[in-house]
């Protein structure tokens, strides 16, 4: 299951995908892990949530990024949860559309039985109908 957070830069995306996690990791049985483009919410995540620093990683295109998140889930097989913070950026999408990434990475979601929260800094009007469902939140 894939689940998106959306909205302008500065809406406060960040802050809802990190309550978001928090409160997960009290019923989660396996592994969470949160990427992002820095090491910026370190502080504010809990010390069971595994921080992956994208940015630290010669990631160039968006199938290079989700061949890193194959390459996460390669190596973890109580993996069940996985937060990403900045999407655009460490995806590596910029200014085309992200919808086909979000696709792999809900078709990844399926075959893994994992469940993947994105938040991405795009009104929600200027995401595709494909993934209009998956939004739970758009500030």
């Amino acid at each position: 299951m894939i689940e998106l957070i959306v909205g302008n830069k500065g809406k406060g995306k960040t802050k809802v995908l990190l309550d978001k996690v928090n409160s997960e990791i009290k019923n989660a049985s396996g592994n969470i892990v949160y990427l992002d483009k820095s090491t910026k919410h370190m502080y504010e995540l809990n010390n069971k949530v595994r921080l992956i620093d994208v940015s630290g990683y010669p990631i160039k295109n968006a199938d290079e990024f989700v061949g890193f998140i194959c390459g996460i889930l390669s190596q973890d097989n109580d993996l069940e949860q996985i937060y990403l913070d900045s999407f655009l950026t460490t995806a590596k999408i910029g200014e085309d559309d992200p919808t086909p990434v979000l696709k792999q990475l809900e078709d990844i979601s399926k075959q893994f039985n994992l469940k993947i929260v994105v938040s991405i800094s795009l009104d929600k009007e200027k995401l595709s109908a494909d993934v209009q469902d998956s939004i739970i939140c758009a500030l």
